[in-house]
C-alpha cells in the first residue's frame, strides 16, 4: 500500500506539475485574447467557433472516446505484448480515419452549425469564416487523445500532459502576431480584415496542430512506433467493429450533450454573453483541471484492469480514493470561489473589459461553485462504467443531466433579466453535476453494492468545516480592504492578497486540528 501511494503521488505530482503550467499558460492566453478581441461582438465571435472542434474534443474524443480507449488498450494488453502492439496500431489507424472523416463532414457543415448559434449577421459571417478555419483541429484533437491513452496505459503520464503548453504558447504569439497586422482601431465583425481573421484562425489552429506533434513525439520517445503500413482492410476496422455495440450509445451521449452545449451557447449568444460565460466556465474547471484529471490520469489504469479483471475490492478503493482526494482538493477551492469570484475577475479582467462586464464574470463564477466536486465525481463516475464497456448508462444519466441544464436555463432565460441569465448560465452546468453525481452513485452501488462512501462523506464534513473557518478570515478580510480602498481593481487585489493571508493557513491549522488525514497524504505528494 506504502508503495503504491509513494508511485500515486510521484505521478500524480509530475502530471500536476504539466498541468498546472498548462492551466497558468492557458489563463494567460484568455487573458490576452480578452484584451485584444474584448469580451463583446468580436470576442464572442471568436469563443463561439473556438467552441465548435473544443465542443468535438471535451463531448467526444477527449472525454468519452480518451475513457473508451483506455480500457480497450488494457484488455488488449492482458492479452499479451505481441496482441497488444497490433491491435494498438490497427486502433491508431481506425481512430485517424474516422476522425478525418468526421473532421472533413464539420468543417463542410460550419455555415450550419454557425447558422444554429448565431443570430446577428455580422457576428455570423466572421464566426462562420472562423469556424472554416478552426474545424480542422478535431483531427488532430483526435490524434492527440488516441496517443495520450497509449502514453497511459504504457504508465507515462507527464509528456503528454504539457501538449497543451506548447498549444498555448502558440496562441499567445498569434495574438502577437494579431497585434502587428494592419487593421481597424475599434474591432467590430464588420470592420476586421481578412489578413485579421486568416491570423487568427490559422495561429490557433496551429497550435493544435503542435500539441498533436509534441504528443506524437512523446510517445515515440517511449519506444513505440507508429505504423501506417497495418493492412488497413479488413483488420483496422476490428477495433471499431468490437465496439459496434457501444457506438450507438456513444452517439447518443454526444449527440445529446452538444445539442445541451448549442442550447445554452444559443442564450447566450442571445443575451450577448458568450464570452463572459466561457471565461467564467475556464475558471470554474482549473482546479479540477490541475488536481482531479491529474489523479483520474494516474488512476484511470489501474481502475480499467481492476473492472477487466472482476476485482472489486480494488475498484472499490480507488473510487473512494479519488473521491476522498477530490472532495479535499476541490471544496475550498468552491468556497474560494463562491466568496472571492467577483474579486478574482476584477483584477484579472478590468483594463481589457469594463468593470461590470469583469464582476458579472466573477458572479457567474461564484454561482457555479458548488457544482466543482459533483464534476468531478461525475468524471470517476462515467470512468468507471466505461472501463466495464457500458456505454448505456452514462449516455441515460447524461440525457437527464442534459435535460436538467436545458430546463433550468430556460427558465431563467424565461424569466430572468439578461445579465442575470447569463451569469445563471454555468450554474445551470453545476446543477446538472450534482443531479448526475446523485444518480452515478445510486448505479454503482447496485452495481457493486456498498461503495465505502460513508468515509468520503467523512472526509467531506471535515473539509467542509475547515473551509466556513478559512471563510470566515477571507469575509473579514474581504470587508477591510473594501473599507480602506476606494478603486474597485485596487480594493480587488488587496482583497484577494489579504484573504490568501489569512484564508490558507486558516484552513490549514483547521484541517490539522480536525484531523484530515488527505491533507498529509497531500504533503507527500507534493515533496515528491
Amino acid at each position: 500500500m506504502g508503495d503504491f501511494r509513494n508511485t500515486l503521488a510521484r505521478s500524480t505530482g509530475a502530471v500536476a506539475l504539466a498541468t498546472a503550467t498548462s492551466r497558468v499558460t492557458g489563463f494567460a492566453r484568455s487573458i490576452t485574447l480578452a484584451a485584444v478581441l474584448g469580451a463583446a461582438a468580436v470576442g464572442d465571435a471568436y469563443n463561439g467557433a473556438n467552441s465548435l472542434p473544443n465542443m468535438v474534443y471535451e463531448l467526444l474524443i477527449g472525454g468519452v472516446m480518451a475513457s473508451v480507449l483506455v480500457p480497450v488498450l488494457v484488455r488488449a494488453r492482458l492479452r499479451g505484448r505481441d496482441h497488444s502492439v497490433l491491435f494498438t496500431q490497427r486502433l491508431l489507424l481506425a481512430m485517424a480515419i474516422v476522425s478525418a472523416l468526421a473532421t472533413v463532414v464539420a468543417v463542410l457543415s460550419a455555415p450550419l452549425f454557425v447558422a444554429v448559434l448565431v443570430p446577428d449577421a455580422d457576428q455570423s459571417r466572421l464566426a462562420t469564416f472562423l469556424a472554416y478555419l478552426l474545424l480542422p483541429e478535431i483531427f488532430f484533437y483526435a490524434v492527440t487523445a488516441t496517443a495520450t491513452a497509449v502514453l497511459n496505459i504504457r504508465e507515462s503520464y507527464a509528456p503528454a500532459a504539457w501538449g497543451p503548453v506548447v498549444n498555448n504558447v502558440v496562441v499567445l504569439a498569434t495574438v502577437g502576431v494579431f497585434v502587428l497586422v494592419p487593421g481597424p482601431v475599434t474591432l467590430t465583425p464588420s470592420s476586421m480584415t481578412t489578413a485579421q481573421v486568416l491570423v487568427l484562425g490559422l495561429g490557433t489552429t496551429v497550435g493544435i496542430v503542435l500539441q498533436a506533434v509534441w504528443t506524437i513525439g512523446a510517445l515515440r520517445r517511449t519506444g513505440f512506433r507508429w505504423s501506417w503500413r497495418v493492412r488497413p482492410v479488413p483488420y483496422t476496422l476490428r477495433p471499431v467493429r468490437s465496439g459496434a455495440r457501444m457506438l450507438a450509445w456513444i452517439g447518443l451521449y454526444v449527440a445529446v450533450s452538444q445539442l445541451g452545449v448549442m442550447f445554452v451557447l444559443r442564450v447566450a449568444f442571445s443575451h450577448g454573453g458568450v464570452s463572459t460565460y466561457m471565461y467564467a466556465d475556464l475558471l470554474f474547471q482549473v482546479p479540477y483541471g490541475i488536481l482531479g484529471v491529474s489523479l483520474l490520469t494516474v488512476l484511470m489504469p489501474r481502475v480499467a484492469s481492476a473492472v477487466a479483471s472482476g476485482d472489486r475490492t480494488a475498484l472499490v478503493s480507488d473510487m473512494g480514493r479519488a473521491a476522498r482526494y477530490s472532495v479535499v482538493a476541490l471544496v475550498p477551492a468552491s468556497v474560494a470561489m463562491m466568496l472571492l469570484g467577483p474579486m478574482l475577475t476584477t483584477v484579472v479582467f478590468v483594463g481589457r473589459v469594463d468593470v461590470d462586464a469583469a464582476r458579472l464574470i466573477g458572479e457567474a463564477l461564484a454561482l457555479a461553485a458548488f457544482g466543482l466536486a459533483p464534476f468531478a465525481l461525475v468524471m470517476l463516475q462515467l470512468r468507471v462504467f466505461y472501463a466495464g464497456n457500458d456505454m448505456r448508462t452514462p449516455a441515460l444519466i447524461n440525457v437527464v443531466m442534459v435535460s436538467t441544464k436545458v430546463v433550468v436555463v430556460a427558465a431563467c432565460a424565461a424569466v430572468l433579466p439578461g445579465e442575470m441569465v447569463v451569469a445563471t448560465l454555468p450554474a445551470a452546468g453545476s446543477l446538472s453535476y450534482v443531479v448526475g453525481a446523485a444518480c452515478g452513485h445510486l448505479v454503482l452501488r447496485r452495481r457493486y453494492g456498498l461503495l465505502g462512501f460513508h468515509a468520503v462523506l467523512e472526509t467531506l464534513s471535515r473539509v467542509l468545516w475547515a473551509s466556513v473557518i478559512a471563510g470566515v478570515f477571507c469575509v473579514a478580510a474581504v470587508g477591510g480592504a473594501y473599507l480602506l480602498l476606494d478603486d474597485p481593481r485596487e480594493a480587488a487585489a488587496a482583497a484577494l492578497l489579504l484573504a490568501a493571508a489569512a484564508g490558507v493557513p486558516a484552513f490549514l491549522l483547521a484541517a490539522r486540528t480536525i484531523e484530515i488525514p488527505e491533507i498529509g497524504h497531500a504533503r507527500t505528494l507534493i515533496r515528491s
